[in-house]
């Protein structure tokens, strides 16, 4: 089957909600009611506005069976270099183990090359080992600790 990665459109958004909901983590801090809860309506509205944001979806035969969020950040360390940020990485629960997952790796990284980054980072909850084991499989590297506040 055919896979068709591009920009999420405003209806995708359910669709977004139901996977980022779909796993242990997921559901307990997203709500995945229709009609959307207006949080992620803002959001989206902020992210579709901002050029250095790409929130993208995976289709096959017209369904969204993945997504991920690209930041593509710039920054004055390493002369001026630009870095891609993948989260919120998820897939299809039926189409889990097939290899999407990479597919989807390929084509963000490919995304972060044609914007110029010269680096790719993300972060990856210590309770997902297996979404670690895989991002290493890929040739990242856990090379700094990440860190953060709740606020």
């Amino acid at each position: 089957m055919a896979l068709n990665f591009r920009r999420a459109a405003p209806a995708d958004l359910p669709a977004i909600i139901a996977l980022l909901a779909d796993d242990k983590l997921g559901q307990g801090r997203e709500d995945a009611a229709d009609p959307p809860n207006p949080a992620y309506l803002a959001a989206f509205a902020a992210i579709a506005a901002d050029a250095n944001q790409y929130l993208a979806v995976v289709e096959e035969e017209g369904r969204v069976i993945g997504c991920l969020q690209l930041s593509f950040i710039p920054g004055l360390s390493r002369l001026g270099m630009w870095r891609g940020q993948i989260e919120s990485v998820r897939i299809a629960a039926d189409r889990r183990g097939d290899g999407l997952g990479r597919q989807m790796f390929v084509w963000a990284i490919d995304q972060c090359r044609a914007h110029g980054c010269g680096l790719v980072q993300l972060t990856t909850d210590k309770q997902r080992p297996e979404a670690r084991r895989f991002y290493e499989s890929l040739g990242f590297v856990a090379s700094h600790e990440g860190l953060k506040l709740a606020l």
